[in-house]
């Protein structure tokens, strides 16, 4: 069974800055793309960032150039930077993977259990 496991988060003051990570752990799985979706209270789930296995990220128009997505070497953990961050970035977190398991199958998605970023003004 693959899981994603995610941490950081929490509170921190408009125009800061917080790191989140997301480590997909299991025995014998691949992984097509890992990210992070968010959900704000009343509104429905977005996607946030994107990274592909070749390293092809994807942003919401609303966090791009504030927000930098990238992987580890062993392509089994992805980071979310986020700077500047502002109130409207407050929400629960998800990290979201595309992931074959075994390997020779085709992908299917999977979600951690959130992790909360509030950013108060």
């Amino acid at each position: 069974q693959v899981q994603l496991v995610e941490s950081g988060g929490g509170l921190v003051q408009a125009g800061g800055s917080l790191s989140l990570s997301c480590e997909a752990s299991g025995v014998g799985f691949g992984i097509d793309a890992m990210g992070w979706y968010r959900q704000a209270p009343g509104k429905q789930r977005e996607l946030v960032a994107m990274i592909t296995r070749i390293g092809i990220r994807n942003y919401a128009d609303s966090v791009k150039d504030r927000f930098s997505i990238s992987k580890d070497s062993a392509w089994r953990t992805v980071y979310l930077q986020m700077n500047n961050l502002k109130r409207e970035d407050t929400g629960v977190y998800y990290c979201y993977g595309d992931i074959r398991n075994p390997p020779y199958t085709s992908a299917r998605p999977r979600w951690g259990q959130g992790t909360q970023v509030t950013v108060s003004s």
